[in-house]
């Protein structure tokens, strides 16, 4: 009767233990989430240039028109690199201008996994 519950209570310890282990090895896989800092822009004006496209009198304009009618995509231009947004919709009320993103970056297909907008300071 003893060892019954003495195996039940050693493996009991060795199933929390490689619980802690799966899940430690699946937090260390995860991308850090990071903080962002440039212009909100479309995927058609990537670089935040809307003197080709010129859909509207201001960048904010024409990024909202690329994206209303040639169904470009929120991105976020941070003067080198050029980022899609996960999130399509609260990038909207800081097209053309610039903001803070923070989330978790995909480096293979350059999506943020947008957590928060916010204006940039």
């Amino acid at each position: 009767m003893f060892a019954r519950r003495d195996n039940a209570m050693m493996k009991y310890p060795l199933l929390v233990s490689l619980w802690f282990a799966l899940a430690a090895a699946a937090l260390a896989a995860a991308p850090p989430k990071q903080t962002f800092t440039g212009t909100i822009t479309d995927s058609m004006c990537d670089k935040a240039d809307h003197s080709q496209m010129q859909m509207g009198p201001t960048d904010a304009a024409c990024t909202l028109a690329c994206v209303d009618v040639h169904g470009a995509k929120y991105v976020l231009y941070d003067g080198k690199n050029t980022y899609e947004l996960s999130d399509q919709k609260a990038p909207e009320k800081f097209a053309g201008k610039k903001a803070q993103v923070t989330g978790m970056l995909d480096a293979k297909t350059k999506t943020i996994q947008v957590e928060s907008i916010t204006a940039a300071k």
